[in-house]
């Protein structure tokens, strides 16, 4: 749907342009965006290799295992029916890590092996290896929605991105992002978190 949209809002600037004589700013605007989408790239590139690097230095000192564990308490009371050894919850606790160091690329990861684990732990639950509720193949656990939720809400510390992107374009001030990043963030999470408790005492009722 989306590359539809796009598709077509870029087909109208074209027809536009053309109707009006201007398509030559058409093509000169093509071309500049072309160059500075080439530019974004490879700041965006660097800073994400960066970050990633040191996400990997971290995992290798044993760092982002043991603020894993910290996050025991903060993990039973999101997701009270996961197993305390089940693997999803590194990989749970790893995303919301990432995502509250703003590292979206390094979260992406863990979030997909946390979707795949929950989607496991379903299905040993539909063939009683493990008690918990059931859901019906193909619809979404209340742990999958919780995580989803979540992980979009992303309490951030560091919005890398938007630091990265303010400062591409000449922001005087980049990390003046930091203060209203940190609120609005703490406020849709604390707002997704009240959202899934209540969804989910609906769900048991």
């Amino acid at each position: 749907m989306l590359n539809v949209l796009w598709a077509a809002m870029i087909l109208l600037g074209i027809a536009y342009g053309a109707a009006t004589g201007r398509f030559p700013e058409v093509s000169e605007a093509a071309l500049s965006s072309a160059k500075e989408a080439v530019t974004l790239a490879i700041t965006m590139l660097g800073i994400m290799g960066l970050w990633s690097g040191i996400m990997e230095i971290a995992t290798d000192a044993g760092i982002l295992e043991r603020m894993t564990r910290k996050m025991g308490p903060i993990l039973s009371f999101l997701f009270p029916k996961i197993p305390k050894d089940h693997p999803a919850r590194d990989h749970i606790s790893t995303n919301m890590i990432a995502n509250f160091l703003g590292l979206g690329w390094a979260a992406t990861p863990a979030g997909l092996k946390a979707m795949e684990e929950l989607a496991n732990l379903d299905e040993d639950r539909r063939k009683g290896r493990i008690p918990g509720p059931v859901q019906s193949k193909g619809i979404a656990s209340n742990e999958m929605c919780t995580f989803l939720i979540i992980n979009i809400s992303s309490l951030q510390l560091i919005p890398v991105n938007i630091i990265a992107y303010r400062s591409q374009y000449g922001s005087v001030n980049p990390t003046a992002i930091v203060g209203p990043a940190i609120a609005a963030t703490l406020i849709s999470t604390v707002v997704g978190v009240v959202f899934c408790k209540i969804m989910d005492r609906g769900r048991r009722t």
